[in-house]
């Protein structure tokens, strides 16, 4: 029989002998691999799942007009800077003052299909805006004219003639006054948030631009991007200083939150990953302390009959070897399993499959296996066979 085989026979037969302790040692060790392998998974993909729940508290960077407006063409010159996959949604407004009833109303124009992105919080009674003529008013003119869902209403602007002053002239005629525009709509729905979106009415840029007669222009873009507080200044950065007429900024109080929780989750992750493989390490040098008290007779046998300390190292150490890569395993699936259900639960979503995982769960399961044998395999070195057989 060769050597190699010899030893795996070895091995094996000891494993095999001891099997109460060693399904405990292994119960230990795919209990800590679990704990790795799911805070880990939890730990690289919580950043996604905190990016993806913080976006329901709306945009975390606004476009604003370096001087006085935005044209459509550098908001999508500065949207275009945004890596694809990372941008959520990209909302530009414009605001003009309108009349309902001869009664002045802020009117805001926008792609409404990416508010729903970028203002996921907003609660609409009845329905968005889904073509020309649709209009979202908010609750308190709702509330001011006595409007619902499926009410008409007539949006009235007074366009600025050319050559208009803010001194009137008393022998201007007739032919220079300007009619005002006009255009009906019919309320969608009503927007319900409880802050100062409640005093606008919402219509869509081309019904904006009919009622104006005016190209778009925009005042200010909100945006939705999921990335980290680090990439989005640097987006920021980018855009401000390559895009002309357009500064770039971040809404802190979102990006702040967002980096504040997401570093301390990391931190207990990470905490709660080293507390258990310690307690790993311990319940395995616990086990293997107590086989090598056990087997104190056979190993000073052993050392009569001329067995070096290396080959008992290699023995006890080829054990552990074995239960931690099987616990490594063991726990690798297991914890995949258990990162999926704290996802899903917490979440509501469903975890990324990071193949490398399984390889690195169990290799880190053999090293601290490894450690937590080198006190009771040095303590079965120490034994003195003289002793050890005079029963003593």
């Amino acid at each position: 029989m060769k050597k190699r085989q010899m030893y795996i026979r070895m091995v094996t037969a000891s494993l095999l002998r001891r099997r109460s302790r060693m399904v405990i040692a292994l119960l230990a060790i795919a209990i800590g691999a679990t704990i790795l392998s799911g805070l880990v998974t939890i730990y690289v993909d919580v950043p996604r799942q905190m990016g993806a729940q913080f976006r329901n508290y709306g945009a975390n960077m606004i476009f604003t007009a370096t001087e006085d407006v935005m044209s459509a063409e550098s908001v999508e010159s500065a949207i275009s800077v945004i890596p694809e996959s990372e941008l959520v949604g990209a909302a530009p407004y414009r605001y003009e003052t309108v009349r309902i009833n001869d009664i002045a109303v802020m009117a805001a124009a926008t792609r409404l299909d990416e508010v729903q992105k970028t203002s996921p919080f907003w609660d609409v009674s009845g329905d968005w805006p889904a073509g020309p003529g649709d209009i979202m008013i908010g609750k308190t003119v709702a509330q001011t004219y006595n409007l619902k869902a499926g009410s008409r209403l007539t949006c009235t602007y007074a366009p600025v003639s050319e050559g208009s002053s803010d001194t009137a002239d008393p022998e201007a005629g007739e032919e220079d006054i300007v009619p005002d525009n006009y255009k009906d709509f019919t309320v969608s729905g009503i927007l319900d948030t409880g802050g100062n979106e409640e005093d606008y009415v919402y219509m869509s840029i081309e019904d904006m631009e009919e009622l104006t007669g005016e190209p778009a222009t925009y005042d200010v873009c909100e945006l939705s991007i999921s990335a980290t507080s680090d990439e989005l200044n640097i987006i920021k950065d980018e855009i401000t200083d390559s895009v002309e007429g357009v500064t770039a900024r971040l809404v802190k109080k979102v990006t702040e939150s967002e980096t504040t929780v997401l570093s301390k989750l990391q931190a207990l992750v990470l905490l709660v990953t080293v507390v258990v493989l310690a307690l790993t390490m311990i319940c395995v040098a616990t086990t293997m302390t107590a086989v090598v008290a056990e087997r104190r007779k056979e190993i000073g046998l052993r050392k009569a009959l001329g067995a070096s300390d290396s080959s008992i190292v290699y023995e006890f150490m080829g054990e552990g070897i074995v239960l931690g890569a099987v616990g490594g395993l063991l726990g690798a699936i297991l914890g995949f399993i258990f990162a999926q259900a704290v996802s899903v639960n917490v979440f509501n979503s469903s975890i990324t499959i990071m193949p490398l995982l399984t390889p690195v769960t169990i290799i880190v399961s053999v090293i601290v296996t490894a450690i937590a044998c080198l006190i009771p395999v040095r303590s079965a070195t120490d034994v003195d066979p003289a002793l050890v057989l005079k029963g003593e």
